[in-house]
């Protein structure tokens, strides 16, 4: 795993677990657990993961992940599982996520809940769902996109 999918994966944690409401706490979490980063990297992993501020009855406001009821749903990898997921290949702009039958509709939703940019639209059938990558955007895009919102998939896709 690349050190910035590190650094994003485990900015995400942080901001999942505590409740933080300046980048500059972020920004010493992040340093303590080891990653070398500047304060403009910091702001561009938080554009680039979509976390933005909201409003907390105590702290003012604080950083929030994008759709957190998604984590809700999902909160093991056994659970995940449960999900059916089998398998993801590409094709050109194309990509195929293979799962159990009859799962792939609560899959594709939990992806189209994701607003994931590399993505302009998904179909579901009973095992298989359709990703239709946006022009420009690589396997290898789509792959650190849907690890970085559902770290349960780092152990499915290689």
């Amino acid at each position: 795993m690349s050190e910035k999918i590190k650094r994003q994966t485990t900015l995400k944690q942080i901001i999942e677990l505590n409740r933080i409401g300046k980048q500059e706490d972020l920004l010493n979490i992040l340093k303590q657990r080891g990653f070398n980063v500047t304060q403009a990297t910091l702001s561009r992993d938080l554009k680039e993961l979509k976390i933005g501020k909201i409003p907390d009855f105590d702290y003012g406001y604080v950083y929030a992940l994008p759709n957190a009821n998604i984590r809700k749903r999902i909160k093991s990898p056994d659970e995940f599982s449960n999900l059916g997921f089998r398998s993801i290949d590409v094709s050109g702009n194309i990509a195929v996520i293979k799962t159990k039958s009859g799962y792939a509709n609560s899959f594709a939703t939990i992806i189209d809940e994701l607003f994931l940019d590399e993505i302009i639209g998904t179909l579901a059938g009973n095992d298989t769902i359709l990703l239709i990558l946006k022009e420009g955007a690589t396997f290898n895009d789509l792959k650190r996109a849907l690890i970085l919102n559902i770290p349960e998939l780092q152990e499915f896709i290689k």
